[in-house]
């Protein structure tokens, strides 16, 4: 493998031949090695040479030694939004920041041996210039070398480096870590501190990755988000709370575990493998794309939702992005995503499998918001039947305190594995202008892993919900649709989501063309960016109402039958916790819960898929 990860996306590529459907979960690739794949695959751009790297006005460009027999119809450079166009007595600091030089030098081997030599983590998750952080690193290696570079466009390069540490740093072969007896949690706040460094003037706000190298080889990625309370236009939001949910450093997580699942993670521990967490291949590409365009973009962290929730709408963003794999959510957070909906801003969920999960986020020695707790399982959860119920950390969808996803997202997680093209239903609708796509054209595989649908059965789902794509496929032998979609509320915001894992990393900023027609790649940026343009400029259900279309395509409750992987049996667990919380009248409840397990070894993004009845949607699911 390369030592420089790539960046950007390698094209939609239809293999030559494909099962009808995936295989079982069971049968994936090992977490380990999907990472692998991931920074391999994510995006090429790097690797495949700087000739390709095209700094452009546009999305769009034509590759250098290739004419173009047509190009699509022109569109604004930038947001047609006050501040994007902005006078200049308020310069855009994300235009500022990416014209400084810029560096390709920023990746590590993200392979074995070299992923395990040496971890680390950091005793802020995000900073504001001027706070100090601390990295408790671990290595045999006697010294390491200590860097810190903010991600983002840069003309192509992808990074710029903004701080090294003035000599080598003395390596410390840290302690195993502490395990819990009641939670399983693996913790290593009892680790020696390596170093400390104060977040610079020049630190402009946004994503940030330390790369740590020992003189034995071994390297790794800390992350750092450095937040800003300026006024912008467009908030994205770091979902890491799903990294650390996934994260097994120490040897458990919120799925799996040497002596069974953790039921409470902390962020005082490194990520396990390349210690990035799913910053690449799952937040970066979305990064590269606003950054390339000059948006007027600000930074936060899931935490930091939890911890401010007021910052949405007290610093006027007129979008919030959710950043692909945003599984994992507190009450304090969904309330802000909500509260900032009812204000009149405008969601992009980027991903799938959104607001799945509910957590309460507690302090550990370390600081406040550190203990990410997941039960599940109502009963076994210390605030069951004590105090607001709300907090009680089963899923969203399940009792005491059922509020399916689907009244946030206005789409609902169904199951996973899955590998499907993606099929356009409503080519008129206007997020799809300037691509030439008709209905019934696909973007290839775009359908990858966990995949949402509209329940138009589920409490909460939105009746003005317009479903763009409708994407059919085959999920644990079972026919089933993924589907985009976008819905609009009174306060004039506009709620978009993808449907899918598999948008997100397909959006760097190269999109080069070889012929006249668009590629996927092409048009995927087009319609991100129809989206983010009318986002910028404010409600969006002003300009662009949502188009109910529900009955055009035959969606309606119950028409796919029961979902993959309803095993026909409730789950004890399951069984127990609705027993204990009967469900309020008229919500809708399942009769079956998944039985089909999920090995540990399946990819680092899947679920376990969930379940129904015939005629109603699932309200649980079950893993291992």
């Amino acid at each position: 493998m390369t030592d420089e990860l790539p960046y950007g996306t390698q094209p939609l590529m239809r293999p030559a031949t494909r099962p009808s459907h995936p295989a079982p979960a069971d049968d994936l690739m090992t977490r380990r090695a999907w990472m692998a794949a991931a920074a391999a695959t994510t995006a090429g751009a790097i690797a495949l040479g700087g000739s390709r790297l095209v700094r452009r006005d546009h999305l769009f460009s034509s590759h250098p030694s290739t004419a173009r027999a047509a190009r699509p119809p022109a569109r604004p450079t930038h947001p047609a939004s006050a501040a994007i166009e902005a006078d200049a007595a308020q310069p855009n600091l994300i235009r500022a920041e990416n014209a400084k030089p810029g560096t390709r030098h920023f990746p590590i081997r993200m392979e074995d041996p070299y992923w395990d030599m040496l971890h680390a983590w950091c005793d802020h998750d995000s900073a504001r210039v001027g706070e100090l952080v601390t990295i408790y690193a671990t290595t045999k290696a006697p010294t390491f070398r200590a860097e810190a570079f903010r991600l983002g466009w840069y003309g192509g390069a992808g990074a710029r480096k903004v701080w090294e540490a003035a000599a080598p740093i003395a390596g410390i072969d840290q302690p195993e870590p502490t395990i819990d007896p009641d939670t399983n949690m693996r913790s290593c706040s009892h680790w020696q501190p390596s170093f400390s460094v104060r977040v610079g003037r020049d630190w402009t706000p946004g994503m940030f990755v330390f790369r740590l190298t020992g003189t034995d080889g071994g390297n790794t990625f800390v992350p750092l988000t450095v937040l800003s309370d300026r006024p912008a236009e467009l908030l994205m939001v770091s979902a890491i709370t799903t990294w650390n949910a996934y994260n097994q450093y120490g040897g458990a997580s919120l799925y799996t575990g040497e002596d069974g699942r953790s039921k409470v993670v902390t962020f005082d521990r490194p990520y396990d493998l390349s210690g990035s967490g799913h910053l690449f291949g799952g937040e970066y590409e979305m990064v590269q794309l606003v950054e390339s365009e000059g948006v007027d973009v600000a930074y936060t962290t899931s935490v930091d939702l939890h911890a401010r929730p007021g910052q949405i709408r007290r610093n006027g963003y007129k979008a919030v992005v959710s950043l692909n794999h945003d599984e994992y959510y507190s009450l304090p957070m969904r309330q802000a995503m909500e509260g900032a909906r009812d204000a009149g801003v405008n969601l992009v969920f980027i991903g799938s499998n959104t607001c799945y999960r509910r957590i309460r986020l507690e302090p550990s020695p370390i600081g406040p918001h550190r203990l990410e707790v997941n039960y599940r399982v109502a009963s076994e959860d210390p605030l069951d039947h004590q105090g607001d119920q709300r907090l009680v950390t089963s899923e969203w969808r399940d009792p005491p305190a059922a509020d399916p996803e689907a009244s946030l997202t206005g789409v609902y997680y169904e199951s996973n594995p899955c590998l499907a093209d993606m099929v356009v239903v409503d080519a008129d609708a206007w997020m799809f202008a300037g691509t030439g796509l008709s209905n019934g054209d696909r973007f290839a595989d775009l359908v990858q892993n966990e995949y949402d649908r509209v329940y138009p059965e589920m409490s909460g789902t939105p009746h003005d919900i317009q479903v763009l794509c409708h994407s059919p496929l085959v999920c644990r032998g079972r026919d089933s649709y993924a589907d985009a979609a976008y819905y609009t509320v009174p306060s004039g915001a506009g709620v978009f989501a993808t449907g899918t894992l598999w948008w997100e990393r397909q959006l760097g900023p190269r999109c080069i063309e070889t012929t006249g027609a668009h590629t996927d790649l092409c048009n995927l940026r087009q319609i991100t960016w129809n989206v983010l343009e009318a986002f910028l400029r404010g409600p969006a259900g002003h300009a662009h109402p949502a188009v109910r279309n529900l009955d055009a395509l035959g969606i309606r409750p119950g028409y796919t039958g029961p979902p993959p992987g309803s095993g026909g049996e409730t789950s004890s667990e399951v069984a127990a916790t609705r027993a204990a919380h009967p469900q309020p009248e008229g919500m809708a409840q399942s009769t079956s819960t998944s039985t089909t397990t999920v090995s540990a070894t399946a990819t680092s993004t899947s679920e376990p898929a969930s379940s129904t009845s015939t005629s109603t949607p699932p309200t649980s699911s079950t893993r291992p």
